[in-house]
């Protein structure tokens, strides 16, 4: 695999800056209350609003920015650094665009991307299943033709923004003896009778809704097929594969939050008369932490850059898994010894460390688990 250069722009430098007074300033402050309630910070996705965040991932001729994806790898960054619930909402309804923008007819780009770029609506990604998470194939939904429509029938699970969306990208079966030949992509409005059920209590990320869908003989206009019938396998694992980089920035965020977290609590915490900062065992720690985390930050930008150049040599399936896979672990393993780093106080709620832990433990779990990342990986390698 030939390296693909990527270069930071003064462009992104200011960016990210700007950024970062933005989401110290108006994202983390309901941080730990959305958390601690489990409810969304709707204060926090308007001032993203405000400040035109949804846009960047929308093209121009659609209402947005067009911002490159290392742009929007860095937003992911530096919300998820503070709130990583207020990052998911936006990766999601830019997840639910992803089918339309690279497959769909130009009626839905123009009557859907717009509202999303102005972030008047939100949107989901809707694949998974009770028995169907991994093996995305054996997924039961089932989308039938009925005169100039369809009618779904069957539930999805694990729905990130579900309430909150205003249209669900579904992907169901058209054709039960094909196998993933037989799956098609759907867009869905709410209104059209999606139910949604009850909330999931989870470990993190509370500020983020997540619970079932069920769609009970909803029916759905010919023209919100996305590409064509039985498509819909291929443009799910092509959304995924241009996902993971985005995940793998947020999972860089968490761990960057918890390495600044543990840099300032270092210089002010004493023991034995001195500041713990000064412990050469707990020095080597950071660093470690800094690295692992600058580590992951740049094979996350070379995915990035993948994408932007639009995958020249087909390496962003390859890259992209392990960037999301090398992020998340490694947002797992700096945020657990920033816990350990904060001793006692890294157990409680009086310090972010303990959020930043259990936001870093589902990066490694949903865009595909890990274990996934890496079947994916060794297929690719061993052709």
């Amino acid at each position: 695999m030939d390296p693909t250069p990527f270069v930071l722009t003064d462009d992104h430098r200011e960016f990210r800056r700007s950024l970062r007074r933005f989401a110290e300033e108006k994202i983390a402050p309901q941080a730990a209350i959305a958390d601690r309630d489990a409810v969304f910070p709707v204060k926090s996705l308007d001032a993203c609003i405000e400040l035109e965040l949804p846009a960047l991932g929308i093209p121009a001729e659609y209402g947005g920015v067009g911002a490159d994806m290392i742009t929007q790898a860095i937003m992911a960054e530096e919300l998820s650094r503070v709130c990583a619930s207020t990052a998911l909402t936006l990766l999601i309804s830019k997840l639910g665009a992803v089918p339309m923008l690279y497959w769909g007819s130009e009626e839905l780009k123009r009557r859907y991307l717009p509202r999303i770029a102005s972030g008047d609506w939100q949107s989901s990604y809707c694949l998974s299943e009770a028995d169907a998470g991994s093996d995305v194939a054996a997924i039961r939904t089932r989308a039938v033709r009925e005169g100039d429509g369809y009618v779904l029938r069957g539930s999805k699970h694990w729905v990130t923004n579900a309430g909150l969306s205003d249209f669900y990208t579904v992907f169901a079966v058209t054709d039960p003896s094909a196998g993933r030949r037989g799956i098609s992509c759907f867009v869905v409005e709410t209104e059209w009778g999606v139910e949604v059920g009850a909330k999931e209590d989870k470990m993190g990320l509370r500020g983020s809704p997540t619970a079932p869908v069920r769609f009970d003989d909803v029916r759905v206009p010919l023209s919100n097929l996305v590409g064509q019938e039985g498509q819909g396998f291929t443009i799910a694992m092509h959304a995924l594969d241009r996902s993971r980089p985005a995940i793998g920035a947020q999972a860089v965020g968490i761990a960057q939050g918890a390495v600044d977290a543990a840099r300032s609590y270092m210089g002010e915490r004493r023991a034995f008369g001195r500041a713990i900062a000064d412990f050469q065992g707990l020095k080597f720690m950071l660093a470690e932490m800094a690295m692992r985390t600058e580590a992951a930050r740049t094979l996350v930008y070379r995915a990035c850059s993948l994408i932007d150049c639009d995958d020249p040599d087909g390496e962003l399936t390859t890259i992209g898994s392990m960037a999301k896979w090398l992020a998340s672990d490694t947002a797992m393993e700096v945020t657990t010894d920033a816990v350990q780093l904060f001793g006692g106080y890294g157990y409680t709620r009086d310090y972010p460390v303990e959020r930043l832990m259990r936001e870093a433990k589902i990066t490694q779990i949903y865009e595909g688990t890990n274990q996934i990342q890496r079947v994916v990986i060794a297929k690719k390698l061993l052709g």
